[in-house]
């Protein structure tokens, strides 16, 4: 019996994704839970298991394309032994599994929902079928109606006199000897060439002519890319990634502060982290140093980790640290939650594995939401500041310029130091300007001596 499976809701109230990859292709066996599919969400990609055991029939959404939640993906011929008389009620033919019935008779199959967040979500925005249809009747009709070949005829009279005689011509081509060496010399496929001479005859005019007109198609052709334009669809990642960014920089009245520090004993401390039992197998660079500087400045300042409402001000007792992350998909900021409680080689460790999830677009939609604050680190792209935009719903986010030597003062002497450039933006709802400037005042302090971090801790 055949089995057909919808789009589920992962968990993120999400209306719409994108089949990124099939895993399966029709004739295949597939078991339950086993992975059929990766599909893109607004920020993650999800590898959906089958909730079905049976043969592929088929894979009805290709690759690259977005559908609708509760749309069908696939269909699987189940065995009919596994299921039931109630099992078999609500599929006849793919029609009854199409319409809005899935809801009503729940087979022993519709009991392994549970494999999937939302799997059987309400069917009533399945537009996309209807609008893959119309394509394939489009052309049918146009052969099948009378009507419809009386307008083909008029146009096509005008090429047919021009590409009749190439294709006589390969059967039999005419031409003297020296219009052959003439082609020949200039690289003419005779085959291919029009004659206008004595009974389809090709003369010397004719050659030339054939050695014109393709000077002129190259040149064309070669225009077009030139001058050409591209059009990227707005969707997955950038989709969400815009819309995010559009609704808090006319939500939120941002604020953004700089702050040049010496990090110069921020990169010795991070040195010798390296050589450390503790942190071996784990990448420590200076973002561990600043997440930990921030972390601290959170404790100390708590309205940094708030979250405005039109009824109130949610200062939120624990930190998910979020992380901005450049991939290929575009910039995701998944978070690492409850950073405020782990040590400094958790803490590195968590990172670590953070960031090798999200540039391999594994991390899962519970990382990518519910963040408390984000750190952005611009350094990487050899940039010294900028004005980070603030992720909706936190009230700070802390970007970290490249790191470079800069004559700096220190005792009265002018040396050259390790220096960057911090830029916190905040949400002014939430933060005063005064709060805003103490947390980055003790960022900045902590990255200028590390041990301040052990005192305020």
């Amino acid at each position: 019996m055949l089995r057909e499976f919808r789009l589920p809701d992962v968990g993120e109230g999400l209306t719409e994704a994108e089949v990124v990859k099939w895993h399966v292709a029709a004739g295949d066996t597939v078991t339950i839970n086993q992975t059929i599919v990766e599909i893109e969400t607004a920020k993650a990609v999800v590898e959906l298991p089958s909730p079905y055991e049976g043969t592929v029939s088929a894979l009805m959404v290709a690759e690259g394309e977005t559908v609708d939640v509760g749309t069908p993906i696939i269909s699987v011929d189940v065995p009919a032994e596994e299921g039931s008389a109630e099992d078999r009620a609500p599929i006849p033919p793919p029609e009854g599994a199409v319409e809005p019935g899935m809801h009503g008779g729940p087979a022993p199959k519709e009991e392994r929902k549970p494999v999937l967040v939302g799997y059987g979500v309400k069917p009533g925005t399945t537009t996309r079928r209807p609008r893959k249809q119309p394509p394939a009747p489009v052309p049918a009709s146009v052969p099948t109606s009378v009507p419809a070949p009386t307008p083909a005829p008029v146009a096509a009279p005008a090429p047919a006199p021009v590409a009749v005689p190439p294709q006589v011509g390969r059967v039999s081509v005419l031409a003297k000897p020296p219009v052959r060496k003439l082609a020949k010399d200039l690289g003419v496929d005779l085959s291919a060439v029009a004659g206008t001479g004595p009974q389809g005859s090709i003369t010397r005019e004719d050659v030339q002519a054939a050695v014109a007109a393709p000077a002129a198609v190259p040149y064309q052709a070669a225009a077009v890319p030139a001058g050409g334009e591209e059009r990227i669809p707005v969707k997955g990642v950038r989709k969400a990634t815009a819309q995010a960014m559009v609704a808090s920089a006319f939500t939120a009245p941002h604020v953004t502060e700089w702050l040049q520090v010496d990090v110069t004993e921020t990169m010795a401390t991070v040195r010798r982290l390296r050589e450390l039992p503790d942190f071996a197998g784990v990448k420590v660079s200076p973002l561990l140093l600043v997440a930990k500087a921030l972390l601290t400045a959170v404790k100390r300042h708590p309205m940094a980790n708030a979250t405005w409402t039109d009824d109130a001000i949610i200062v939120k007792r624990y930190v998910n640290l979020g992380i901005a992350a450049a991939t290929e998909r575009g910039l995701i900021v998944p978070n690492v939650k409850d950073a405020h409680a782990m040590s400094l080689p958790e803490l590195a460790r968590a990172l670590t594995e953070l960031t090798e999830r999200a540039r391999a677009g594994k991390c899962p939609p519970a990382e990518l939401t519910g963040g408390t604050i984000t750190i952005t680190n611009i350094g990487v792209f050899g940039v010294d500041a900028g004005t980070p935009i603030l992720n909706p719903g936190e009230a700070a986010i802390l970007a970290i310029g490249q790191i470079r030597d800069m004559p700096w003062v220190v005792d009265g002497q002018l040396a050259v130091r390790k220096v960057t450039t911090l830029a916190l933006s905040f949400d002014h709802r939430v933060i005063d300007g005064e709060q805003g400037s103490y947390v980055l005042r003790d960022v900045g302090a902590m990255l200028e001596d590390p041990l301040r971090m052990l005192a305020w801790a």
